[in-house]
């Protein structure tokens, strides 16, 4: 097994969703791996928590990734964010992401929850990433 890819497919999930025209247009351009100092917008998109198990086999090593991109809205109701998780989905559904290190086998949706937290909206989208490290 290998974390080797971890980074890589964080990097390719970042940069799809700042490139997706839709996810841009409902977050205003906030999509951030950690938030950067200052006024928390609206609404906006988190990279979130991940965990990694071996995929190897006789062919080489790999790793299945489960990771949630979070949608926080910090509106009444949970029409805005859920329309942003939809378009954050439909995003990286499937999608054929290019890493630096390693390969993306498959971009799968998981799963989502929607919740009320400390007086915001969340809606965690989770995926999962098979990724081929090679030999």
């Amino acid at each position: 097994m290998s974390y080797g890819g971890a980074a890589a497919l964080q990097a390719a999930v970042y940069g799809a969703l700042v490139a997706d025209p839709l996810v841009a247009s409902l977050s205003g351009g906030a999509v951030h791996d950690a938030l950067p100092p200052g006024p928390v917008p609206p609404l906006y998109v988190s990279l979130g928590p991940e965990s990694v198990r071996d995929a190897s086999d006789k062919t080489g090593a790999g790793a299945v990734h489960d990771f949630a991109v979070t949608v926080v809205s910090l509106g009444a109701g949970f029409a805005g964010a859920k329309a942003l998780a939809v378009a954050v989905s439909d995003a990286l559904s499937g999608a054929a992401l290019v890493m630096a290190r390693g390969h993306l086998v498959r971009l799968d949706f998981l799963r989502a929850r929607a919740r009320r937290v400390s007086g915001q909206r969340e809606i965690e989208v989770w995926f999962r990433a098979r990724v081929d490290h090679g030999v």
